[in-house]
C-alpha cells in the first residue's frame, strides 16, 4: 500500500491510548469493536476526527471559528495523510420547538417554494409558509402549533390567603418580589382565604390587566400597570424565549400543560398561508403526513413546471425512506428525536454530496434499528466508499461488522486496561483471532432453557395512543419481558406514554441526561464521596470540608474544576489542564494528606474497578459493586456526569436500583453502546433483578438479550401508519414460527447462525 493510500496515526495517547501505532486504508469502510471504555472513541472521535476537524477550522478566519465546535490538539506525535472528516455522532440534534426534522433537512423549504409557486390561492412568496417568520405564524401561538395553560387549581390554594401563601408559584410566595405586586394594590383583602373572594375579586386577581390600581399601597411601583397572576405567569416563565423557563422547570411542568393550538389546529401557520392548497392539501396537512405517504402527494403533481421543485423534494424524502425514517414527520420536533434517528437525519445531507476523497466517522450507526433495517445503514455505508470515500465506523454490531473491509479492534479490556490495538485485519482473519469480539461473532444467541412462570399480569387494553391500533397486551409480573419491533413500530407510545398512565409504581430507566453539572461525578452521584471525605478527615484529623473541591480545599486558580477556560473575544476558547493544581482540582496542602498512600486527588482519577480494590469499606464498596455489575467499571470516579454517553448515563441508573426488590422497571436499549461480551454482563444483571422479585420490561433490538427473556410483545409490522399492531406475544423462542414478526425472523437467522 503506497503512503497516501492510507491514514498513519503515530503515537496516540488520548485518554487512555497507549502510544498506539496504526495505519488506516483510505477508500475502504474500517469498523472499530472492543469493549465500552477499551479506547475506541479515543481513538476515532477524541485523536483522528478532532485533528482533522482542528486543522479545518484553522483555515477559517477567527471570526468564523469562534462559530465552529472547538477542539484541542490531540495527544498524538503525528497523523499523517488524513482527509477532511465528517463526524456523524449520536449527538440529539436538539433545537428549540421551532426547529423540526424539515427545516434541519432543508425539505421544508423546498415545500414552501413549491406552495409559494404553485399552490392556490396565491398568498405571496416563501416566508409567508414560514412558521418562524411574522409574517407566517399563527399569531395565537406564535408558530409553536402548541399553547401553554395553567392550571388554576395547581397554582392557587384557596384555603389560605395571599399572606399565608395562597399563590403556590417560585417568586410568588410571601415576601418574594412578584407576590408584593398582588399585597400592594390595595385591590384585595390580604388576610381573606381566596375561598371567600367574590368571582369579580378572583377574576381581579387571577386575569384582568392593564390598569392602574386606584388605591395602590406602600412598596406598589406609582407607574406600573396592574397585571393577573396567570397572564404575568404566562408572559414571564411560559413564553418559549422565557430564560426563566429552564430555571424553574419542575414548577411550570406542575401547574402548566400544553395543548393543540385553536386557532391553526396545530398547523403553525396563520389562516391565510393555511387557505393556500395543492390538490386539496395545506403545507401544513404535508407536514403531518408520515415521509412516506408525503412521497406519494408530492409524486402526484402534475404540472409540468414543478418538476424541478417537486424531484428535489422527492430525492430528499427517498433518502429519509432509505434510512429507515418513512415513519417520521416533517413536523416531528428536533429535540424529541433518538440520538440514533439525529444520525441517521444528518446522513441525509450527504446522500446527494458530489464530494468524495472525505473521511467519513459514524458513531454505531446501528443504534436504535431493527436487525431487519440494519442493510439500510449498511447499503449507505458501501455507496459513501464506493463514491471514494473513507469510512470509519464505531460499533458493536455484528451485521454491520460483516460489511467492513478492514478491522480494528481495541482493548484487551476497558480504562487503563484497554488502549491497546488487540487486532488489525480483515474480518476473516479476526474470527481465529481469538478476541473477545471474536468469540461474540462466532457465537450464536442461545433460547432459555426454561422460562419463568408468571407471578400475575399487568394488562394493558385497547391502547389506540398515536399509532397503536387499539392493542391489548400482557405483561408477566415477576419475569423479563422484551417489547420489539422496528424503528417507530409503536414501542416508546406503548411503554412511555401509555403505561405510565396504568402503572405509575413503573420506575423508568433512560439514556437521558442525569442532570449535572460539571461539577457532579460519578462519587457524588453514587453518595460514596461524603465517606470517602470522611475517611481522608479521620486519617489526617483535620475537617471533612477540606476535601471538597467545592468549598475549601479547592484549587483557588481553577475553582475545584481542574480545568482553566480561557475565552479569547473572537479566538477560540481554550480549555487547558489547571497548571496550579496539575488538574487534581484541590490546593496542595491538601494534596499532601494520604490515606492508605493516595491522595484525594488519585482517588478521584481512579477508575471503579481501582477503586474497589483501594477500599474495603462497606459503605463505599457496595455502590462501587453495583457500578461494576452494571458495566461501568472503567469510569473514573471524578469523571463529570455531563461527559457520560446516553448508555453510559442508562447503567449508572441501573446500578442505583440493584439493591431494589419487588419494583417495577422500564428500560429503554440498555444495550446501547455495549460491546458483545458486555451483553452477557448485562442479562446476568437483569436476571438478578428478576430474582429479587421485580419485574422487568425491556425495549430492545439486541437478540441476544431478546433470546434471553421470558415474554415477548413484538409490535408492526412496519412503522408508522403501518406499525401498531401486535405481531407477536409469547415465549420469545415460539416467535420463529411466526411468519408476521420480523423479530421472529431474525432471531431464526441467528440461532441457526444463517
Amino acid at each position: 500500500m503506497k503512503k497516501d493510500e492510507a491514514i498513519r496515526v503515530v503515537g496516540a495517547r488520548e485518554k487512555n491510548l497507549k502510544g498506539i501505532h496504526l495505519t488506516i486504508p483510505k477508500k475502504q469502510i474500517t469498523v472499530f469493536a472492543g469493549v465500552s471504555g477499551s479506547g475506541k472513541s479515543a481513538l476515532v472521535f477524541d485523536t483522528i476526527a478532532a485533528e482533522s476537524q482542528r486543522q479545518l477550522n484553522e483555515s477559517y478566519s477567527s471570526f468564523i471559528r469562534n462559530r465552529l465546535p472547538q477542539y484541542g490538539h490531540p495527544e498524538v506525535e503525528a497523523i499523517e495523510h488524513l482527509p477532511a472528516a465528517i463526524v456523524m455522532n449520536q449527538k440529539k440534534i436538539g433545537g428549540s420547538a421551532r426547529s423540526t426534522v424539515g427545516t434541519v433537512t432543508d425539505i421544508y423549504a423546498l415545500l414552501r417554494l413549491l406552495f409559494a409557486r404553485f399552490g392556490r390561492p396565491f398568498v405571496g412568496y416563501s416566508d409567508v409558509f414560514s412558521f418562524n417568520n411574522p409574517q407566517g405564524m399563527c399569531t395565537e401561538c406564535e408558530g409553536l402549533g402548541k399553547v401553554s395553560t395553567v392550571n388554576v387549581d395547581r397554582l392557587i390554594d384557596r384555603e389560605k390567603s395571599l399572606n399565608e401563601g395562597a399563590l403556590l408559584f417560585p417568586t410568588f410566595m410571601p415576601g418574594d418580589v412578584r407576590w408584593k405586586r398582588y399585597v400592594c394594590t390595595g385591590l384585595f383583602d390580604n388576610d381573606k382565604k381566596l375561598k371567600n373572594y367574590t368571582d369579580e375579586k378572583m377574576d381581579t386577581l387571577l386575569y384582568k390587566s392593564g390598569f392602574k390600581p386606584p388605591h395602590p399601597t406602600k412598596g406598589w411601583p406609582p407607574t406600573s400597570l396592574y397585571e393577573g397572576v396567570v397572564p404575568r405567569i404566562k408572559r414571564t416563565f411560559l413564553n418559549k424565549d422565557s430564560r426563566n423557563a429552564a430555571r424553574y422547570k419542575e414548577a411550570i411542568a406542575r401547574i402548566a400543560a400544553e395543548e393543540t393550538c385553536d386557532s391553526c389546529g396545530g398547523g403553525r401557520l396563520n389562516p391565510r398561508a393555511l387557505s393556500c392548497r395543492i390538490n386539496g392539501r395545506n403545507i401544513a396537512d404535508c407536514a403531518a403526513m408520515p415521509i412516506r405517504e408525503l412521497i406519494g402527494f408530492i409524486r402526484r403533481i402534475r404540472q409540468p413546471e414543478a418538476r424541478t421543485v417537486t424531484e428535489a423534494i422527492d430525492k430528499r424524502l427517498t433518502h429519509m425512506l432509505e434510512i429507515g425514517l418513512g415513519y417520521l414527520s416533517l413536523n416531528r420536533e428536533t429535540p424529541s428525536l433518538s440520538g440514533g434517528e439525529s444520525q441517521r437525519i444528518k446522513m441525509v445531507r450527504q446522500l446527494g454530496s458530489s464530494l468524495s476523497d472525505l473521511l467519513y466517522i459514524f458513531d454505531e450507526p446501528s443504534i436504535g434499528l431493527h436487525p431487519h433495517d440494519v442493510g439500510t445503514i449498511n447499503r449507505l455505508l458501501q455507496q459513501l466508499r464506493d463514491k471514494g470515500n473513507t469510512v470509519l465506523v464505531v460499533e458493536h454490531d455484528p451485521d454491520v461488522m460483516q460489511i467492513a473491509d478492514h478491522f480494528v479492534e481495541m482493548g484487551p479490556k476497558a480504562g487503563t486496561n484497554g488502549g491497546r490495538i488487540v487486532f488489525e485485519g480483515s474480518l476473516e482473519q479476526l474470527k481465529s483471532a481469538g478476541t473477545l469480539t471474536a468469540e461474540g461473532l462466532n457465537r450464536k444467541p442461545a433460547f432459555k432453557s426454561e422460562v419463568r412462570p408468571p407471578a400475575g399480569w399487568l394488562a394493558v387494553e385497547k391502547a389506540a395512543r398515536n399509532n397503536l391500533k387499539e392493542i391489548n397486551v400482557r405483561f408477566p409480573a415477576g419475569a423479563m419481558t422484551v417489547v420489539t419491533g422496528v424503528a417507530g413500530s409503536g414501542k416508546s407510545t406503548l411503554m412511555h406514554q401509555v403505561f405510565p398512565e396504568l402503572y405509575p409504581e413503573a420506575i423508568f430507566i433512560d439514556q437521558g441526561e442525569i442532570g449535572a453539572s460539571n461539577r457532579s461525578n460519578l462519587a457524588t452521584y453514587t453518595n460514596i464521596f461524603d465517606a470517602v471525605r470522611q475517611l481522608f478527615a479521620k486519617e489526617n484529623g483535620v475537617g471533612a470540608s477540606l476535601f471538597s473541591f467545592n468549598s475549601q480545599g479547592a484549587c483557588p486558580s481553577c475553582k475545584g474544576l481542574g480545568t482553566i477556560y480561557t475565552d479569547f473575544a473572537f479566538m477560540d476558547t481554550v480549555a487547558a489542564v489547571c497548571e496550579a493544581c496539575r488538574g487534581m482540582r484541590y490546593t496542595e496542602q491538601v494534596l499532601s494528606y494520604r490515606f492508605r498512600g493516595k491522595s484525594i486527588g488519585n482517588v478521584l482519577a481512579m477508575t471503579v474497578d481501582e477503586a474497589l480494590r483501594y477500599f474495603c469499606e462497606e459503605e463505599v464498596v457496595r455502590p462501587l459493586q453495583r457500578l461494576q455489575e452494571a458495566g461501568a467499571g472503567y469510569l473514573s470516579l471524578g469523571q463529570p456526569l455531563s461527559t457520560l454517553s446516553g448508555g453510559e448515563r442508562q447503567r449508572v441508573k441501573l446500578a442505583a436500583e440493584l439493591e431494589g426488590s419487588g419494583m417495577l422497571y422500564v428500560l429503554d436499549e440498555p444495550t446501547t453502546g455495549l460491546h458483545m461480551a458486555d451483553v452477557d454482563r448485562l442479562i446476568l444483571l437483569l436476571n438478578r433483578l428478576v430474582e429479587r422479585g421485580c419485574t422487568l420490561i425491556v425495549i430492545e433490538h439486541n437478540l441476544q438479550v431478546i433470546s434471553q427473556a421470558d415474554w415477548m410483545i413484538d409490535l408492526g409490522p412496519g412503522a408508522g401508519e403501518e406499525g401498531g399492531k401486535v405481531l407477536f406475544e409469547g415465549v420469545p423462542k415460539e416467535s420463529i414460527g411466526c411468519a408476521a414478526s420480523l423479530t421472529g425472523r431474525a432471531l431464526k437467522m441467528a440461532v441457526s447462525g444463517q
